[in-house]
């Protein structure tokens, strides 16, 4: 069956995605990725699939971006994010969870602990759970990085505006 991935791109230059992305944490820190050719890092995870929970769809994407089955814990929050990128328009409807990575995968406090080619050539690093790390490393949904240091305890839903992240490349 044909994969359909939840994306509407229109001719004025404004997309609707729907993305799901996992927290997952070891010895106090997060797992993070980018794009190499992005400026930007941000929390691993992809576009939902037609007929697919959101659970689902951060399984599915961790066995293709890690190479390891992730247990979901709980869903973290609920986004509706606008932001400016590659000179579109962007409304994302975003899930964010808590999830458990196997203690297989890799971890180095500093290095790049993975790569693959998915989409587009994607390096995974561990970087220090805090507010402090996240801002530095610009990674978007901007909010994340003010509570990481204390998770909602249950499931939170914004309206966030991340800007023009075009600026940040």
């Amino acid at each position: 069956m044909a994969r359909t991935r939840i994306r509407i791109n229109t001719k004025s230059k404004r997309i609707f995605q729907m993305r799901i992305a996992g927290l997952g944490f070891r010895d106090g820190y997060v797992l993070v990725h980018r794009a190499v050719d992005e400026a930007f890092w941000t929390f691993p995870g992809g576009r939902a699939e037609i007929g697919e929970t959101s659970e689902e769809t951060l399984r599915r994407e961790m066995v293709e971006e890690i190479g390891a089955e992730v247990s979901v814990r709980r869903l973290l929050w609920s986004v509706e994010n606008f932001f400016h990128y590659e000179d579109r328009d962007w409304h994302e409807l975003g899930y964010y969870y808590l999830m458990d990575i196997p203690e297989t995968f890799p971890f180095h406090p500093t290095d790049i602990v993975h790569r693959i080619r998915d989409e587009h050539d994607l390096e995974f690093k561990w970087v220090p759970a805090t507010t402090a790390a996240l801002r530095a490393l610009d990674i978007p949904p901007y909010f994340i990085a003010e509570e990481i240091e204390n998770l909602p305890v249950s499931p939170r839903h914004l309206v966030w505006r991340d800007g023009d992240l075009d600026l940040k490349s």
